[in-house]
């Protein structure tokens, strides 16, 4: 009786990690303005694109993308080269998001069209 609940036990946590792992990572789209972790929302503009690659490349400070409409903000990891590019951009990323450490694997990014006033 002993060893079938340690087996229960043991496969039932083998089982909830994998699935936790398995759940953690999203493949998706996400859109809103690069920034940095230092500035975040204050970072989504346009005028913010030395500023955030200088905290970047100096200050210790991490791409962002941070979105207006939820106010969220997840740290992006990738090409370094393409995140100073679309810097203080609105832009459309896809990738791998893991939404517990609240980061995104880049894998594209594209420039939003620009709105019609």
């Amino acid at each position: 009786m002993k060893k079938l609940v340690s087996r229960t036990l043991i496969l039932s946590m083998v089982l909830g990690f994998g699935l936790a792992a398995f759940a953690a990572a999203e493949d998706g789209t996400w859109t809103g303005w690069v920034t940095e972790t230092h500035c975040a929302a204050a970072g989504a503009k346009v005028a913010h694109a030395d500023c955030a690659a200088k905290c970047v490349k100096e200050k210790g400070a991490h791409w962002a993308l941070y979105n207006p409409t939820d106010k969220s903000t997840f740290i992006l990891s990738g090409d370094d080269a393409m995140m100073l590019k679309m810097a203080a951009k609105e832009v459309t990323i896809k990738g791998t998001m893991d939404g517990e450490k609240k980061t995104i694997t880049v894998t594209s990014i594209e420039t939003m069209p620009a709105k019609k006033m």
